[in-house]
């Protein structure tokens, strides 16, 4: 199982290289994304977010549909504004309100190569945003506001200052901190 990268890897910060061939390894490596993002839980995952530099995403938009699968994405087309709180894997237990297009048409390939094109609106389009961002090496903090990147900004290096002082007696390490 992979672990999900968390902010300050430098690796969420390239850009994903396009997907010349879906073979065995891309389908193996789909299985374990899909494994991953339930196991966060999350409704979507970028590969790069494994560590992955692959243009490819993940999701399930609670549609009833189940996981889905799409290679090397790229909106065309946005229209409208929507604002809503969002999370993200890679930045655990923070959120904010986050405005973006609220509706794109978005063409790329599914897991069997088929071209697919997608006009969708509201959560499931703000999925394949926040996944498209990763792919392209933006965080959800670089969407927030000079206020709000600063707030953050000093959360996100507390937890890391925390994260790497020292735990001799192996306790913060036993209790998850």
């Amino acid at each position: 199982m992979h672990r999900i990268r968390q902010y300050g890897d430098p690796v969420l910060r390239e850009a994903t290289k396009e997907v010349t061939d879906i073979d065995g390894a891309v389908i193996a490596l789909v299985d374990r994304m899909i494994d991953v993002m339930y196991a966060a839980p999350g409704s979507g995952l970028a590969a790069n977010q494994i560590g992955i530099q692959k243009r490819i995403f993940v999701y399930d938009a609670s549609d009833g549909l189940g996981p889905r699968t799409l290679i090397n994405p790229r909106v065309v087309e946005s229209d409208g504004e929507w604002t809503f709180e969002e999370g993200c894997l890679s930045v655990p237990g923070l959120s904010w309100e986050i405005t973006r297009p609220n509706a794109i048409h978005l063409v790329g390939l599914d897991i069997d190569g088929n071209e697919v094109s997608i006009e969708t609106d509201e959560y499931e389009g703000r999925i394949f945003q926040h996944e498209m961002d990763h792919l392209d090496g933006i965080l959800l903090v670089d969407r927030l506001d000079e206020h709000q990147r600063k707030k953050a900004k000093k959360i996100l290096a507390r937890r890391e200052q925390a994260a790497n002082a020292p735990d001799p007696d192996g306790l913060r390490r036993l209790l998850g901190f």
